[in-house]
């Protein structure tokens, strides 16, 4: 009998990471391994996309406003200036902290875009979800919103479509009226929206004597909620050497707290009496930021004292995101 010829299989042509196209999760990978694509270059495509950035707003403009008006502040717009000129017919862009329906942006009858800050998103990467929805805004039909979806893992960044250079100047307001210019006409499900958040609305004010301070008032007390751009353990160890000398107050009756732990950075809370406005509070935050800069220099061991005050800081500390 003749031999039988030993059978032998097509190589397919091997691709680089780059090239590999993305295809269903249990189809074989394109890379040519013969393992399904889930267990192959889609394992590591799916990691790009579901890793968490622990400071997804770092490189941007006044980081620590786009920390606290996605956290911390109920209702605010700011213009967004673009790295490219805007399309034809898109007027402006404003992000919003929040949209009627909780849309992830709208595409206004007139053409202007607004993107909402505080949604949940699909991945672990707030700023490349937000560019995903951002350019998707700026080619819909006019009047219509955009939902939300997982963003492509190569997809841009926020930092890659925004002007570095551009100012980041939030706008707070007493309500979401902004959501319609022409509330006469809007819908029964927008306008129900609108009532909603507007009863559910803190009332906010932003310091203009420092960055990222935002004054709020409740009806047991107010309080000051600062975004602070420092490393958290030097900014801990300045906050209770100043705690520990009793110099962490902002005036009579006000109290450090604690603090939050939001999108990589450290917001310290104070209480304060209800009396006590925003405008109260603007010469004496000025105040502390000196001191605080001068604690922040310090290299010295914390003292007994200190190393207590920080423990309670700790302690009294919350993660926001």
């Amino acid at each position: 009998m003749a031999k039988k010829r030993p059978q032998t299989k097509a190589k397919q042509p091997q691709l680089k990471d780059g090239e590999i196209p993305v295809v269903g999760a249990r189809e074989p990978c394109p890379c040519g391994s013969g393992r399904r694509y889930k267990a192959c270059h889609g394992r590591a495509a799916a990691h790009a996309v579901t890793e968490l950035i622990q400071r997804p707003f770092e490189g941007l403009p006044s980081e620590g406003d786009w920390v606290a008006l996605r956290e911390l502040v109920p209702a605010a717009t700011v213009e967004l200036k673009l790295k490219e000129s805007l399309p034809e017919g898109v007027p402006s862009v404003t992000l919003a902290t929040v949209l009627p329906m909780a849309w992830p942006a709208l595409r206004r009858d007139d053409g202007s875009v607004l993107i909402g800050l505080q949604n949940d998103t699909a991945s672990g990467d707030i700023s490349r979800d937000l560019a995903d929805t951002l350019q998707r805004a700026l080619t819909a039909q006019p009047g219509t919103p955009v939902q939300g979806r997982r963003a492509p893992a190569d997809g841009p960044r926020l930092q890659e479509l925004l002007d570095p250079e551009g100012t980041f100047e939030p706008v707070v307001h007493s309500g979401f009226e902004f959501w319609v210019p022409d509330a006469e006409h809007s819908t029964p499900e927008v306008t129900a929206s609108l009532e909603r958040a507007n009863a559910a609305a803190i009332p906010t004010v932003k310091l203009s004597g420092v960055d990222a301070a935002y004054w709020c008032e409740t009806p047991d007390k107010n309080h000051l909620r600062w975004v602070m751009p420092y490393p958290e353990e030097q900014l801990l160890d300045a906050l209770a050497r100043l705690h520990a000398a009793g110099r962490s107050s902002l005036g009579e009756g006000t109290r450090l707290v604690g603090s939050f732990r939001a999108h990589g950075l450290t917001v310290p809370v104070w209480d304060l009496p209800t009396g006590v406005t925003a405008d109260d509070v603007e010469k004496p935050a000025a105040e502390f930021a000196e001191r605080l800069a001068t604690a922040l220099a310090s290299d010295a061991p914390l003292t007994v004292d200190e190393r207590r005050a920080r423990g309670g800081l700790t302690n009294r500390q919350v993660t926001l995101s």
